[in-house]
């Protein structure tokens, strides 16, 4: 069995509404609160940074899911948006909506729409930080298959 590590390293010089810093591998960033929550909205945010883990997860698990069935696509591009809910001060990511858009080959048959529409779901359920994040923050797939 393999394990694979991922270190993160974080400044953060001052209090609530400051800017500090994140680094991990190829991601070197500033991060802030954002506006809609009475922050500086500088750089990007830990809700920003969770919708880009689960949206980067679920896209690049439905490419591979893919290429192993053998389906072939012109292109895959997608839309993901998260609700956060903020009741009583309380702050909690509800839910994150992936929209994918399967662009299979002019050819495709119905089979082929039907089969793209399965691998959408079951990458839904294979994504690794989608399987983490399960029971906390809902998932809802709207896919469609052209």
């Amino acid at each position: 069995m393999a394990e694979h590590q991922f270190l993160l390293k974080a400044h953060w010089p001052g209090l609530r509404n400051d800017v500090g810093e994140i680094e991990s591998g190829q991601l070197k960033t500033k991060v802030s609160i954002p506006p809609e929550m009475n922050g500086p909205g500088v750089g990007t945010n830990p809700d920003e940074l969770l919708l880009g883990a689960a949206a980067t997860c679920y896209i690049i698990t439905l490419a591979a899911i893919m290429e192993r069935s053998g389906l072939a696509k012109r292109d895959l591009h997608m839309e993901s948006v998260a609700i956060v809910d903020e009741t009583k001060g309380i702050l909690t990511y509800k839910k994150i909506i992936h929209k994918p858009t399967i662009v299979l080959k002019e050819d495709a048959s119905e089979k082929d729409r039907s089969r793209a529409l399965k691998l959408a779901q079951k990458a839904e359920s294979s994504c690794m930080i989608s399987r983490a994040i399960n029971g906390n923050v809902e998932i809802e797939l709207i896919a469609e298959i052209v």
